[in-house]
This record gives C-alpha cells, sequence and structure tokens, in this order.
C-alpha cells in the first residue's frame, strides 16, 4: 500500500527575492547589451559592404580605362609594370 506523501507547500509569493531579481537584471541587462552591440556590428558590416560594393565598381572602371589605354589590365599592384604574356617559344629554334 503506498503511502501518502505530505507537501508543505509555501505561501503564494507577491514578490521575488530581491537577490533573485538582481540575478535576472543582470542576465537581462547583458543580453540587452549583447543584442545592442550585435546590431551596431551588423549596421558597420553592411556599411562596411556597401562601401566594397562601391570600390568593386571603382576597380571595374579603372580596369575598363587600363584595357582601352593599354589592351591589359594586368598590371603589378606594386610598381605599375604591366604583366605582358611570356611569348611562347618557337619549337623550331630549339
Amino acid at each position: 500500500m503506498a503511502k501518502d506523501k505530505t507537501v508543505q507547500v509555501k505561501e503564494k509569493a507577491v514578490k521575488i527575492h530581491d537577490k533573485h531579481l538582481k540575478q535576472m537584471q543582470s542576465v537581462v541587462n547583458t543580453i540587452n547589451a549583447i543584442q545592442f552591440n550585435i546590431g551596431k556590428m551588423e549596421v558597420s558590416k553592411q556599411t562596411a559592404l556597401d562601401e566594397m560594393k562601391k570600390q568593386q565598381v571603382n576597380i571595374s572602371e579603372i580596369q575598363d580605362l587600363l584595357l582601352r589605354e593599354y589592351g591589359t589590365y594586368d598590371v603589378n599592384i606594386d610598381d605599375g609594370t604591366i604583366n605582358w604574356p611570356k611569348e611562347k617559344e618557337d619549337k623550331n629554334e630549339k
């Protein structure tokens, strides 16, 4: 036969203990700060992506200019030397 267990129930609380409230506030404030920082990072990321798109358009325009002026846009970015393809050796010259 099962014994009946008596469970003592606490009185219905109206408010949580200050210690628990402070813990909860701390966690919620931390989450809010993290979400705010993520939002700032996303805005920065989007701004950087927009700038990257602008610069890609700029490099395409420069490449078009170089192609018209020099016939190629394969250039050494450090010194401006054109990287012309090396001529293939004539097999008969060997």
